[in-house]
């Protein structure tokens, strides 16, 4: 697979008619568990709150290949021929093609990434008719990722579920053990032994990584994003901007007439100590701060808020942990890879690979 960095020496867990828990029923854990499935394991995903119900919730997430390195670009690409899969497979499309664009301090880096990449873009400026923005004034210079879009993320957990079907089961995990070659998953509604074990479970990946000698990030920090009415007319294409002065922020449009902002806040009022009201409170200050004053069509009082817990100080990317039966996956911006993640992770936990991989 392209861009991978590897250390240590993987053991292969066996063959296709491995017996497999996924801990973590977000996207991640729902195409890792759908492909596993296909590849004839006996499977079981179990989340204490339902599919789709934490870090993957909510009606949309954008799609891009620009990223900061080239390897990052090709693996956007591949999961982009695998959500023309999953579009396929659903009846419908799970991406609008409304295309990203990236302003500010990324817009250069990424723009030599994306050529370096061979991958389809444009650069566009302020007055390009087509621009698609809900914005005052726009920036100088944009990079238009022609390939990026809005993910449907409602049709895509629909789709997931269905595929996963009587395998996904509400149930909180609280400790993993290891037991021979296997493992036991311990649950309220009593043990369940398996060969392996795969850990996404977003926030919850540490800890239960931590019981089985797999040390992944662990610190938190709180993030909320905010929607309101738009009444901006045509397609309107997501947006990333980061420009100076401005806070920031990542933007589309999650529905009918409904324009979704995250404000991306570098500050204490962020950070897991700070409470997740005092987060919400300061992020919803500064989103609406940065809607009155650059934005156009976009009323400032808010319809919606999203809120999640993250893994502080992650970028884009992903990593992969094994060690005997386990393997954990973590990362930040992971919806967008989603169907290639379902397939590298179920090729780890049934033909083995390397202990560390980062996809970077």
């Amino acid at each position: 697979m392209t861009g991978p960095r590897a250390t240590g020496a993987g053991t292969i867990r066996g063959g296709a008619d491995v017996k497999v828990a996924v801990v973590g029923a977000g996207v991640v854990g729902l195409a890792a568990s759908a492909a596993l499935l296909d590849r004839g394991a006996d499977v079981v995903c179990l989340d204490r709150a339902g599919p789709m119900a934490e870090r993957s919730t909510g009606s949309s997430r954008i799609f891009r290949l620009a990223h900061g390195s080239a390897d990052l670009v090709a693996l956007a690409r591949d999961a982009r021929a695998g959500w023309a899969r999953w579009s396929e497979a659903a009846g419908r499309p799970l991406v609008r093609d409304v295309g990203c664009l990236v302003s500010g301090a990324l817009t250069l880096e990424w723009t030599a990434v994306m050529l370096k990449a061979g991958a389809p873009y444009t650069m566009v400026g302020p007055d390009w008719p087509e621009l698609g923005l809900p914005v005052r004034r726009a920036p100088h210079v944009l990079l238009h990722d022609t390939t990026g879009g809005v993910i449907d993320a409602e049709a895509t957990g629909a789709h997931l579920t269905a595929r996963v079907g009587p395998a996904l089961r509400t149930s909180l995990v609280y400790a993993l053990e290891e037991r021979g070659t296997g493992a036991r998953v311990h649950t309220p509604d009593g043990p369940l032994d398996v060969d392996a074990v795969l850990i996404a479970a977003g926030a919850g990946t540490s800890p239960l990584a931590a019981e089985v000698g797999l040390y992944t990030p662990a610190g938190l920090a709180h993030h909320v994003r905010f929607t309101f009415a738009t009444r901006q007319a045509g397609p309107l294409r997501a947006w990333i901007d980061q420009s100076p002065g401005r806070l920031a922020t990542y933007q589309h449009l999650a529905g009918p007439g409904r324009w979704s902002v995250g404000g991306l806040l570098d500050h204490a009022g962020v950070d897991w100590e700070a409470g997740r009201a005092e987060a919400t409170r300061m992020s919803r200050e500064a989103v609406l701060g940065y809607v009155r004053e650059h934005l156009d069509g976009v009323a400032p009082a808010v319809l919606d808020e999203l809120y999640c817990t993250t893994v502080a100080g992650l970028g884009d990317g992903f990593h992969l942990r094994r060690r005997g039966p386990f393997t954990a996956v973590y990362g930040d911006n992971l919806f967008k890879f989603a169907p290639l993640l379902g397939d590298l992770l179920a090729a780890a936990v049934t033909e083995g690979t390397e202990d560390v991989v980062d996809y970077v």
